[in-house]
């Protein structure tokens, strides 16, 4: 059965140290040589590490897509922020990840909102977002480079500004309405935590350009974490049959972005394990949806 997507990986979290730039030649060299996967989604590594990466990435044929949202969620650049000074800073990074971006190859960087600020002020960083997008959007488009926005939790984790698909529409949208170069991702993972199932992708049919699969995790205590546990891993929540109820969908809306896995190795495991289990969970939900046919 041939798949009708490209498959990704998202090396920065299959083996957290690449964040830390340890292990770049060991990670890159084993998932770009992977025929499994088509594409490899990086974080802006710095010149040293990528002169480690480049040549497995060349020699694997593999695409390179760039994400930023640890950028923003860890380091506090807010493109959806109320403060004017803040926000130029962050538009000013993402401009800057485009520039790299493109010079590194990649054709799309991904990206999230910043935090949710509550109802009162929601509307006016929403439209703080929107702008925001808009001027990366200009520069990002000279570059070739398309602009990929998260959607993240808003009330247990990340706790994001986007959110729940039926805002993040809303910012395609009017993003969509000057720029071409814009687009969604929905991720797998964060699905448990916006009440949200593959179905409701429907509605984000014309603006879905990379989908993420992967696992939320609930603690003992029942609160709802994005720690993007491996599959079967104690409190993981996802699993063969919530990956082939996204291919059901992936197929019926005629999706033909890439398909990414977002799985990261928890204490005790090698990095490696959490991306094989990924991989026999889709098989075996590819298997499940062909049987049906």
């Amino acid at each position: 059965m041939r798949l009708p997507w490209k498959i990704s990986i998202v090396a920065f979290m299959a083996n957290p140290l690449l964040q830390r730039e340890e292990q770049v030649d060991e990670t890159i060299r084993v998932l770009a040589s992977d025929p499994f996967f088509d594409v490899i989604e990086l974080h802006p590594m710095s010149e040293q590490a990528w002169r480690l990466a480049e040549p497995a990435i060349q020699a694997g044929g593999v695409d390179v897509v760039f994400g930023v949202q640890p950028l923003i969620i860890n380091r506090g650049f807010n493109p959806s922020t109320l403060d004017e000074g803040e926000r130029r800073k962050a538009v000013e990074m993402l401009i800057e990840s485009a520039k790299l971006a493109a010079s590194r190859g990649a054709r799309a960087l991904a990206f999230c909102s910043g935090p949710d600020p509550g109802p009162a002020d929601r509307g006016a960083a929403i439209d703080s977002l929107v702008r925001s997008i808009k001027e990366v959007a200009v520069e990002a488009g000279r570059l070739g480079v398309k602009l990929i926005l998260e959607t993240f939790d808003r009330d247990w984790d990340r706790r994001r500004l986007i959110g729940p698909l039926s805002d993040a529409v809303k910012v395609a949208e009017e993003v969509k309405a000057e720029f071409g170069n814009f687009g969604l991702l929905w991720d797998l993972s964060h699905a448990p935590m916006l009440n949200e199932s593959p179905h409701d992708l429907k509605r984000a049919r014309d603006h879905l350009a990379h989908v993420h699969i992967g696992c939320a995790k609930r603690l003992p205590d029942g609160r709802l974490v994005d720690s993007h546990p491996g599959f079967y891993r104690p409190g993981a929540i996802n699993g063969v049959e919530e990956v082939a109820e996204l291919i059901r969908v992936l197929l019926e809306i005629g999706y033909r972005g890439a398909v990414g896995f977002e799985v990261k190795p928890e204490e005790g495991q090698i990095w490696r394990e959490p991306v094989e289990a990924a991989k026999g969970v889709l098989y075996t939900a590819l298997a499940k949806v062909a049987g049906e046919a």
